[in-house]
């Protein structure tokens, strides 16, 4: 008889090395997600509530049928968690895996995947990214455009094709990361900080699954009474009874779906599994085992040997406490391990048939007891329909408990066995993580659940069989889960519990909104800008998503996590996105945010982009772009002086006074605007008017259309008044045209100055000159004469000019400069000081300037006429000018006076009458 062929050690555990890492590197970059679906229409900004949705018991009985032994083996899905593709891609192609096909289904040559324009471009990408200092955060920038994109592709009927899409974009960029890190040392700074990000978007992505599983179902009992479901009837099979359980309790269906995310999580990782191994043997177990045996009884075997079983049932070596073979101890090991990952994983039919494949058809038929008994037949009908499920179920539960508890078997049989006997006590040593540990709490909670209401409700002849009484009578909470989960004495899980991911699917699992907002305020006063903006956008995002389900959030933690992630935005320029997380605000607080944003936006284009998106998002843009002027032109304000305390005529113009200047061009893009323009403009150019920046001045006027009056009284008349403006419009108007009156003047003033100060030198002649140069003095000056009778005929006109325009300002018509045409405008303080001051401070220098004029040109007469301009009762100068001003002013016009009695003139400039 041939023996098979006994594997060496080395070249056993080599080949096994080399079979693993081919494949899983393999199966690693198969993996594709879903792209995100588009949509057409656009969630509105307060999205309606899904509870409004209708839903018929007739529609609720049908979504609720689901197959619960598919629930509570691990080998189905619960109908109400979502499904999304796994690290492996289709796993249906394990499940078609035989002896043959094993290796070889996961060959590049199979996948092609070395050879696809995909994974060039993929390879290329990761190349470029690897050139940044910090190429997670560059690999995923994109999320944050791509989640306001796909909010705004759904209305609030399809929130959860939303969060699925959220999902998938999440999975794109996992994907991508991956490649990464694969290809970065894993000691350099940049490993740690992509495998960071990495981490964060594999539990975003997961998260967002928990969310479209629990809450679909939770939509769904909120709108339906559980009280309309039937009650099982007496003599109901098991399977039935907990059919009805499932449909009726929703501590048990929600629980389940934990249960399955967490499966459906392990299920991603499959693909990674570190000893995902070649099993040699094929029909045969234990096959050195069996081979050394049959050579003891060969009578040429010589030598001794260390004890083995002498038998090769599956009881033997606990039966007899004797060994296998090393080689097969290490497969059962490996075997066991790798059993157990895909019963983790709800991969228990895949299990199963991995049994099969390795020779352990009994190990099989054991993972299959727990499936519930049905009768079909029970009542009665025409056809006899075939029996499902294990009729002994309670016994086969009961040895699957004890074996569990037997310290002769592998710790991971143990735990395989305790799973589907919900021994918790042997299944949590071998869960070292918070998902395990999680999954292996729910898991027995769900299986505890079910088992008292068997017990409770199934009519049977036969004796139940014993299970421990603190199973039996736990009463299960999804609290007391999360109380034992921070009692566990594994650092490894304690440190998890404090996982922000982690915390946050706690709160989701116990639908405590309220729980997980106080958490977010603590994270933000305790960590603020430190948190990363991927956590920022996912809490965003999630508080958007509770909103449009009509889920109350508390309102100061969710305006707090808003205004941190838009400055997150801002501060990574995300400028398109800004706009409508600010909308999300409420309307005070949403102008305020928007508005100190803006203030940093320079760039004349970039303005009109950022209103536009402003308008777009439903904000108050008036109200906003008044409030950018506001706190700019409020910036580093000083208190108004006066003039003689100005070191220089004409102050020179800051960066800050630019600031203040380009600050108008906000509320001329729209010219609805023009009214608050004017008022914006005029409180800016009070303040330069005050500190002698007429250059600045200036410049802050040519920011004003010229028809922005006309367009003011055009927009009050489209909007049908017939009455006269707003007091506010009518005194805004009539201030800008006082500063305009200034400023001419003070231009017009400076022009004079200049060219009176250049007028042209007469022409000197030496003494005792030659004839050549005296014929040279005649001709200059000729030219002399030319040049200055053209210089006198400018000033002239200069002086005409400036004259009329000082007295523009000293009399301006309807009540004087700087005064309000309409005395029944809004109360506003602070502009009445500074008008007032304004006069104080440009009046009195108007009448010093005009005396310069006239005295200059010799006009000595009309000098004295400005005592009876600034004394006069109608415009009442006078009492603009402090005592020290009227005396330099009396001072001044007694020079004037001076100079007409050398005129021979009185001292008023008349004749002097003999």
């Amino acid at each position: 008889m041939s023996s098979p062929v006994v594997r060496d050690v080395e070249v056993s555990l080599a080949a096994r090395r080399q079979s693993s890492q081919k494949r899983v590197s393999i199966l690693t970059d198969t993996w594709s997600g879903a792209s995100p679906s588009s949509r057409s229409q656009q969630l509105p900004r307060t999205p309606g509530t899904l509870l409004r949705q209708p839903l018929t018991p007739q529609t609720r009985s049908a979504a609720r049928q689901p197959d619960v032994s598919a629930i509570l083996g691990s080998g189905g899905r619960s109908t109400h968690v979502t499904q999304t593709p796994g690290r492996l891609g289709n796993l249906s192609m394990l499940s078609n895996l035989d002896e043959s096909n094993w290796g070889t289904n996961f060959t590049p040559q199979r996948t092609g995947i070395l050879d696809s324009p995909s994974f060039t471009e993929e390879v290329t990408m990761s190349a470029v990214l690897l050139q940044e200092e910090d190429p997670g955060e560059a690999a995923t920038m994109s999320m944050f455009s791509d989640f306001l994109q796909y909010f705004h592709t759904h209305s609030s009927s399809t929130v959860f094709e939303l969060v699925q899409d959220y999902e998938a974009a999440c999975r794109e960029q996992v994907k991508i990361l991956e490649k990464i890190v694969k290809r970065v040392p894993s000691a350099h700074l940049k490993f740690s900080k992509t495998a960071s990000i990495l981490w964060l978007l594999q539990q975003e992505m997961v998260t967002w699954r928990l969310l479209t599983s629990l809450y679909k179902d939770r939509i769904q009992s909120a709108l339906e009474d559980e009280t309309m479901f039937e009650i099982a009837a007496p003599n109901a099979s098991e399977k039935t009874v907990v059919e009805k359980l499932f449909q009726r309790d929703s501590l048990v269906r929600q629980s389940q779906l934990v249960v399955d995310w967490l499966e459906s999580i392990a299920k991603d990782g499959v693909g990674d599994f570190s000893d995902n191994i070649e099993f040699y043997a094929k029909s045969v177990y234990w096959e050195n085992t069996l081979h050394t045996l049959k050579q003891r009884k060969m009578s040429t075997y010589i030598g001794g040997g260390r004890p083995l079983v002498t038998e090769l049932d599956p009881d033997a070596p606990v039966r007899q406490k004797m060994p296998l073979d090393d080689l097969d101890r290490e497969d059962d090991n490996r075997l066991l391990q790798y059993l157990f990952t895909l019963i983790r994983a709800g991969m228990t039919d895949e299990a199963q048939r991995l049994c099969k494949r390795c020779g352990q058809a009994w190990r099989a038929a054991t993972l299959e007891g727990w499936k519930l008994y049905h009768d079909p037949n029970i009542n009665g009908g025409s056809e006899l329909e075939p029996v499902a499920g294990n009729p002994y179920r309670g016994v086969w539960k009961a040895c699957c408990w004890r074996m569990a508890d037997d310290e002769q078997f592998n710790r991971y049989e143990r735990a395989i066995y305790a799973t589907l006997s919900g021994n918790l006590k042997q299944l949590l040593p071998v869960c070292n993580s918070w998902d395990d540990t999680v999954w292996a709490y729910f898991r027995v909670m769900v299986d505890c659940l079910v088992e008292q209401e068997i017990r409770t409700s199934v009519m049977t002849t036969q004796e139940p069989e014993e299970l421990p009484r603190d199973y039996m009578d736990t009463n299960w909470t999804l609290e007391k889960v999360f109380d034992e989960l921070q009692a566990t004495e594994k650092k490894r899980v304690l440190e998890e519990n404090k996982e922000h991911y982690h915390v946050i699917q706690k709160f989701i699992i116990l639908g405590d909104v309220d729980g997980l907002m106080d958490e977010f305020s603590e994270w933000l006063s305790r960590e603020g800008k430190l948190l990363l903006g991927h956590l920022l956008r996912f809490m965003t995002h999630l508080i958007l998503f509770f909103r449009t389900l009509g889920v109350q959030t508390k309102e100061n933690v969710s305006v707090e996590v808003l205004k941190a992630y838009i400055e997150v935005l801002i501060n990574g320029k995300h400028t398109d996105l800004i706009a409508f997380y600010v909308s999300h605000l409420p309307q005070e607080l949403s102008i305020s945010q928007y508005a100190a944003f803006l203030e940093n936006v320079t760039e004349l284009e970039q303005r009109y982009h950022c209103l536009e998106l402003a308008k777009e998002a439903g904000l108050d843009v008036a109200t906003i772009t008044k409030t950018v002027v506001e706190n700019i032109r409020k910036r580093d304000a000083g208190e108004f002086a006066h003039h003689d305390l100005a070191p220089a005529l004409d102050s020179g113009t800051t960066e800050d006074d630019l600031l203040k200047i380009h600050a108008i061009d906000w509320l001329v893009f729209d010219p609805a605007q023009r009214a608050e323009a004017l008022k914006q403009s005029n409180a800016i150019m009070r303040n330069f008017l005050a500190t002698k920046k007429h250059e600045a001045a200036k410049e802050v006027f040519a920011k004003i259309p010229q028809d922005s009056i006309a367009e003011i009284y055009n927009q009050w008349e489209e909007q049908g008044m017939e009455s006269e403006l707003p007091a506010e419009d009518d005194n805004a108007i009539k201030e800008h045209l006082c500063i305009r009156a200034y400023l001419e003047a003070h231009e017009t003033f400076n022009e004079w100055f200049k060219h009176m100060n250049s007028a042209p030198q007469k022409p000197t002649l030496v003494g005792q000159a030659s004839f050549t140069e005296k014929v040279a003095h005649e001709h200059r000056e000729s030219k002399y004469e030319l040049d200055f009778s053209i210089w006198k005929g400018i000033l002239d006109n200069l002086t005409i000019d400036v004259k009329e325009k000082m007295y523009n300002v000293l009399l301006f018509v309807n009540g004087g400069w700087m005064v309000d045409v309409r005395e029944d405008a809004e109360d506003d303080p602070e502009r009445a000081h500074q008008m007032s001051l304004l006069r104080r401070l440009c009046l009195p220098m108007m009448c010093f300037l005009l005396h310069t004029v006239l005295h200059n040109t010799k006009q000595f007469q009309e000098c004295l006429r400005l005592a009876d301009v600034v004394s006069s009762e109608q415009h009442k100068l006078y009492m603009e000018f402090s005592k020290d001003e009227l005396r330099k002013l009396l001072q001044k016009l007694r020079e004037s006076s001076l100079m007409l009695l050398d005129q021979d003139l009185d001292p008023l400039g008349y004749e002097v009458q003999s």
